[in-house]
């Protein structure tokens, strides 16, 4: 009589061990340390980015308000949206994240100085800070308001990627900045967002980690 074949045990699927607090006090810190520095290195270069951000720095360079009162004040909107579709506890991080790059985006100026730069280079540089930190506040269920709890959103229930959907927008806001910037900072600008976006595309994908 024959064996019977060995039919394999598929592996069981990983299991979603959730942050404690200490972790997601220690990754929002990280997170919005990584994007505040990047937004200031942008500022002090004279660049755009994308998202609420980007519309923030349109405000503060027509007009000269603080960067950081603007972000703040352009995502109080944004959290009615957070709060119903995402839960308190997504909303309370996004909040607290967006508090966080408000306050440390001003202070960076202060203990760094950049008398000369190259706007591409500062486009690589702050893009590729500003990517990982937003992959850190994601990955511990927060955002940076705005534009990024829309985008979350949609990925979440309806399967759009993030990052392409991000992308996109950010590019069309660097666009609508033209007036505002030389042609070497809007092109720059638009690097930066691509870096920013790319980085988030390539390591934000539903199913590849589990965010709990």
């Amino acid at each position: 009589m024959s064996t019977p074949p060995i039919i394999p045990v598929p592996p069981a699927p990983p299991v979603a061990v959730p942050h404690n607090l200490f972790e997601d006090v220690l990754a929002i810190f990280t997170g919005t340390l990584l994007v505040s520095l990047g937004v200031a290195l942008f500022n002090q270069a004279g660049l755009f980015t994308g998202g609420t951000a980007g519309l923030a720095f349109l405000i503060h360079y027509a007009t000269g308000l603080s960067f950081g009162t603007v972000f703040f004040v352009v995502n109080l909107p944004f959290y009615w949206l957070a709060w119903k579709r995402m839960g308190w506890r997504f909303t309370l991080k996004t909040f607290i994240s967006v508090a966080l790059v408000s306050l440390m985006s001003g202070l960076h100026p202060k203990m760094v100085q950049l008398s000369q730069f190259t706007p591409l280079y500062i486009a690589l540089i702050g893009g590729s800070l500003m990517g990982v930190g937003f992959i850190v506040l994601f990955r511990h269920q927060a955002s940076l308001g705005g534009i990024n709890i829309l985008t979350l959103y949609l990925q979440e229930k309806h399967g759009i990627r993030a990052g392409k959907l991000q992308m996109g927008i950010d590019v069309c806001i660097v666009f609508a900045s033209f007036l505002l910037v030389t042609p070497m900072a809007m092109l720059a600008s638009i690097f930066g967002a691509v870096v920013l976006n790319l980085a988030i595309m390539l390591n934000h994908r539903p199913g590849r980690y589990l965010a709990v």
